[in-house]
């Protein structure tokens, strides 16, 4: 017995030390920018003797473009829901099978069998959102719970508001302001959307991301923004607030995937699996601030998350949430042609 015992201890001995020796290696993610825990990459490159790199991105459209080139040297991603399906659809990422791993009995059921990856054949939750208005309450004391903020801004904020250049967000809003649903095609809605939009853009300071920190210091007082950030500049600033528009806003889940090109995929599957551990996924949201759709994990994210505004959706707007779906490619096109009208 001591001797089948010795040699099975050898034996998980020798199988470690052959794992760790595959997995020593190198890692590139490609994410969105200040979106990634630097102590769970720490964790995990420690743990496995991986070199980590991160690559930032500011929206989906920079990220598959780029993904799209080739030649890029990216192991994994992290798209949003809206528009996996594109990146499915195009070849773009490996069917690595997640639902099939050790720590996908951690993902909560509600973020499984999603549409926009049925039963998860290529992706793991990242963090998932909501996406309002985010406002300075030293300069605008009225309701923020409205796109009304920046499709119409009161005269406070005028020349002090800004958008985030995100059309799955932005439009979205718009729509459901003028009284669509996400992802219409019908062309009085969106040309009402469209006339709202160029006429709303000179009330603009910019259309920009990474505004955690410029809503903290005052640089803009009003902006189209994420849940998480905007926690975030609250902790910085206590004027800020986070608005939820009555009119409706969007829903989005952000996905971990590995590349179909990745040179590391042994590495991205043992990060993939790291990130469904409930205490890892509570470090990805201790550090961005958004919920992350791994059951357990709520234990290990700060306290002041538990009941935050930002990240506890208040009853009263609820209902006016839609979750954030890819739409039909023809109405895509019309989105795309709006958008880039907006942008010039």
């Amino acid at each position: 017995m001591r001797l089948r015992l010795k040699a099975a201890i050898c034996c998980a001995a020798i199988l470690a030390s052959t794992q760790l020796a595959n997995a020593a290696g190198e890692l590139h993610i490609f994410n969105w920018g200040n979106y990634t825990s630097p102590d769970l990459i720490k964790k995990f490159s420690e743990k496995y003797d991986v070199k980590v790199t991160i690559t930032d991105y500011d929206s989906n459209e920079t990220a598959i473009a780029k993904i799209r080139q080739g030649g890029h040297g990216f192991d994994m991603v992290v798209p949003s829901g809206s528009v996996l399906p594109i990146w499915i659809k195009e070849g773009l990422l490996l069917e690595s099978r997640p639902d099939q791993m050790e720590n996908f009995k951690n993902v909560d059921p509600q973020w499984v069998n999603v549409p926009f990856d049925p039963g998860r054949h290529y992706s793991v939750p990242w963090q998932w959102g909501t996406t309002g208005v985010a406002v300075n309450k030293s300069a605008y004391k009225g309701d923020p719970n409205t796109s009304a903020i920046f499709l119409d801004p009161p005269p406070e904020l005028v020349g002090k508001v800004n958008v985030v250049p995100e059309m799955n967000d932005v439009m979205p809003l718009a729509i459901m302001y003028m009284g669509g649903k996400p992802c219409t095609g019908d062309k009085e809605v969106l040309k009402k959307v469209r006339d709202k939009l160029l006429e709303a853009k000179p009330k603009w300071i910019s259309m920009d991301y990474g505004m955690t920190e410029k809503l903290a210091t005052n640089d803009v007082m009003a902006s189209v923004n994420w849940n998480g950030s905007t926690m975030r500049s609250r902790l910085q600033n206590p004027n800020v607030v986070y608005g939820y528009p009555k009119e409706g806003y969007p829903i989005w889940m952000d996905n971990l995937a590995i590349l179909k090109d990745a040179k590391n995929v042994e590495n991205a599957k043992l990060f993939m699996n790291f990130v469904m551990e409930p205490e890892n996924a509570g470090m990805i949201s201790a550090f961005a601030r958004y919920a992350n759709g791994i059951k357990g994990s709520e234990k290990y994210m700060p306290e002041d998350m538990r009941d935050a505004p930002e990240v506890v959706i208040p009853e009263q707007f609820r209902s006016a949430g839609v979750f954030n779906e890819s739409c039909p490619p023809e109405v895509q096109q019309i989105y795309t042609r709006i958008w880039t009208e907006l942008q010039k």
